[in-house]
């Protein structure tokens, strides 16, 4: 991996450590933001650590540009010879599929997507390679993902799925943005899905939407009143599809508050991840399921 630092303006270093997504890339720049944060590197004020980059904000009155490139590429160092390890937690993420809001929706946007004759499922399982639809829905929620991110818009988790390359699905973005996409729209562009946090403008492919809350800012939901974000980098998801009466099911309890997010505990490792994907994926999926 060839490591890309640059400055942008004079209290912020942006460090680029691949062209293209990757597991190994995802965990150098989570790795390093992690130590950094650990660290406690003097005038750092703010961490972004994103798909496979990372940016730092510092203020240069307390740590000079320069002394703040070396700390980095010291830990830079330090992140090729550690072990690739994670302590995290899977989360279990109800999907409706095919539901009436996000297909009400697209179905208004038609003239803005490649394919105006169907819709986002038809097109993605097409370009995929499915047979149906229900195929297609069945390998988007099988695997697990990464969240890799979270931003772009507030509490927005961009996640990357967890097979190897020449099965992951590849889906473009609309051709033109939509002026609406219902919040906690299931959406994918690229080779991420995402959750949308709230309800606005947007252009990945539409597949569903969950009835679980990843974003309140008042904080009155109950597992979001320490901080008002579910997600965060390191995270494992999930997707498990269910039917209109479980959507409404659990909508109710989200509106009574007693909605409570499935979540376990996990130690992850890449190495054993690497050395058998599919039987690793398993493993979490009995993770989450087990006592």
């Amino acid at each position: 991996m060839s490591v890309r630092y640059s400055f942008g303006g004079d209290d912020h270093i942006f460090v680029e450590i691949e062209e293209q997504m990757s597991l190994d890339a995802f965990f150098k720049s989570l790795s390093i933001t992690n130590s950094v944060r650990e660290s406690q590197i003097g005038g750092v004020t703010e961490i972004c650590p994103a798909n496979a980059s990372y940016q730092i904000k510092f203020n240069p009155d307390i740590i000079k540009p320069r002394d703040l490139l070396l700390e980095l590429k010291k830990l830079e160092q330090d992140a090729e010879s550690s072990k690739q390890q994670l302590k995290t937690r899977v989360v279990d993420v109800p999907v409706l599929y095919n539901d009436p809001w996000t297909h009400e929706t697209l179905m208004r946007f038609r003239e803005r997507h490649q394919d105006p004759s169907g819709t986002d499922l038809d097109y993605a399982a097409r370009i995929n390679g499915f047979d149906s639809i229900g195929s297609f829905i069945e390998a988007h929620a099988e695997s697990p993902w990464f969240v890799t991110m979270v931003g772009f818009v507030a509490g927005l988790p961009f996640m990357y799925q967890m097979v190897d390359r020449d099965r992951q699905i590849e889906v473009p973005k609309y051709l033109r943005p939509r002026t609406d996409t219902p919040k906690l729209t299931v959406g994918y562009g690229g080779c991420f899905s995402c959750i949308y946090s709230v309800r606005g403008a947007g252009g990945y492919q539409m597949f569903g939407i969950t009835p679980m809350p990843i974003y309140d800012p008042d904080q009155r939901i109950s597992y979001l009143r320490e901080f008002m974000v579910f997600f965060h980098p390191g995270d494992i998801v999930k997707f498990r599809p269910i039917d209109r009466e479980t959507y409404d099911e659990y909508l109710n309890q989200v509106e009574s508050n007693a909605y409570e997010p499935k979540i376990k505990d996990f130690d992850f490792s890449l190495d054993d991840f690497y050395s058998d994907r599919d039987q690793y994926n398993r493993n979490i999926g009995e993770a989450l399921n087990g006592d």
